[in-house]
């Protein structure tokens, strides 16, 4: 790890407290294929795409071994909208296997930057996905970068273009960080820091419409409640939001076969990914 010089706050047990797992399969590759009834879009150049290929890392205690039915969902949702990142800089935080970033630049967002936890094998495998999936002509633009939530931002903020007016970056996503319940606050810090400021409600857009839903900057909360009994505080992560002056409003739900059948809880529960959209007030 190359950041933690030993610090104990720095440990993964201090940083996730969830009980873990059992054992998980070795090394795999998943595909993600492109939904070829997406319309194209004006606004985005390289349409040709078909598939993406993420290799997983092994058994992992920050569950970057799966690709998750959140990823899928965000990476549709995401395709199917590139008004919200073209020409526009995106950060992802516990980006895993990266897949849902990779979309945004493979669809011309003008910069991605691919977070994790600062270990050696999930940012070696986040690098391998961006150099296997992302175009060359594009790869100067993308960024992988170990980062701990809630600690300070400099490092982020640094790799944004010096020319940036506002500095901040124009999207944040995160897939299936909501269930880490002792990180929401430092994932809203996070978040809070480095959201470019909004502006005016009266400014115009370049199309002459009022600046919303898709110039606004904004965040992106993609995840499934893996672990019904704990939905609840799995949705602590919104209010807390709310009473920071984020404002919420739940944009998706979407049904997958749920990733593990044997799992207890309500099997609709654990098939089902929200998706939710934050804005600063």
């Amino acid at each position: 790890m190359s950041d933690s010089e030993g610090e104990e706050e720095f440990a993964l047990d201090s940083v996730f407290t969830e009980p873990p797992r059992p054992p998980t399969p070795e090394p795999t590759t998943a595909i993600y294929k492109r939904n070829q009834d997406i319309p194209g879009d004006e606004t985005t150049k390289n349409q040709t795409w078909s598939s993406i290929e993420i290799r997983l890392v092994g058994s992992h205690p920050l569950w970057g071994h799966y690709l998750w039915n959140a990823s899928r969902a965000f990476a549709s949702y995401l395709d199917e909208r590139p008004q919200l990142y073209h020409d526009r800089t995106v950060l992802e935080l516990g980006a895993g296997g990266g897949l849902p970033g990779i979309v945004t630049a493979k669809n011309d967002a003008g910069m991605v930057v691919l977070t994790d936890y600062p270990d050696a094998a999930l940012l070696e495998n986040l690098a391998h996905n961006v150099q296997t999936n992302v175009p060359p002509e594009s790869l100067p633009r993308v960024h992988v970068k170990g980062y701990i939530w809630g600690h300070p931002v400099a490092p982020l903020m640094e790799m944004l273009p010096e020319t940036e007016a506002s500095r901040g970056f124009d999207l944040i996503i995160m897939s299936d960080l909501v269930f880490n319940h002792s990180q929401h606050d430092a994932l809203l810090k996070t978040c809070e820091q480095v959201l470019r400021p909004s502006p005016p409600e009266k400014s115009k857009s370049e199309d002459n419409v009022s600046v919303g839903d898709a110039k606004k900057p904004c965040l992106l909360v993609f995840y499934t409640h893996h672990r019904p009994h704990l939905a609840h505080r799995d949705m602590e992560f919104f209010s807390k939001a709310q009473e920071r002056g984020w404002i919420c409003e739940e944009v998706l739900t979407q049904t997958f076969p749920p990733m593990f059948p044997d799992d207890p809880g309500a099997e609709e529960v654990r098939a089902t990914v929200h998706g939710w959209r934050l804005t600063r007030s």
